[in-house]
């Protein structure tokens, strides 16, 4: 029976040099809620018979992003190379909103709170919209799902 989903995901610590509390909770918020509901179908790893669930391992090496989709018992099916030119600006808006949310939080009206929320979830559907565009053909997935991708995207671009 078909699962095409993700069961567990890893980010390569080795890419992430740096990260405070904030984003190590977004980053475990992400990964919660993506295991708990996500729409992930590698289409070559699919179309040969593996039909999920699937491990996820995502990485960043020379400036592209390495998706390295494997089954349950970790045996490694397919590898998805994406280049990160067209996500660079929203990561940097991402990052710069994100900061500013984090102080607003600890002083700011709720009103700015709201606004710098809304231009925060703003970028970031802008971004998983881009990564959608860009898994077309070879991962089908949700908005749902590529917005919690674009997150950790954004926590293995950080660099202290």
């Amino acid at each position: 029976m078909a699962d095409p989903r993700i069961a567990h995901i890893e980010l390569d610590e080795a890419t992430i040099i740096w990260r405070n509390a904030d984003i190590e909770q977004e980053r475990r918020i992400a990964i919660f809620d993506l295991i708990e509901e996500n729409t992930f179908k590698p289409l070559r790893a699919f179309a040969a018979g593996h039909e999920g669930p699937y491990r996820l391992r995502l990485s960043v090496e020379d400036g592209r992003l390495i998706l390295a989709v494997s089954d349950e018992g970790g045996t490694l099916l397919e590898t998805v190379i994406l280049g990160l030119g067209r996500f660079r600006r929203p990561i940097k808006d991402y990052f710069a909103i994100c900061e500013s949310y984090y102080q607003a939080i600890r002083r700011a009206t709720a009103q700015e709170i709201e606004t710098i929320d809304m231009a925060r979830r703003g970028v970031h559907n802008d971004a998983a919209t881009t990564l959608l565009e860009r898994l077309e053909g070879k991962i089908d997935t949700d908005f749902a799902t590529a917005r919690r991708l674009f997150t950790l995207i954004c926590v293995l671009h950080i660099k202290g």
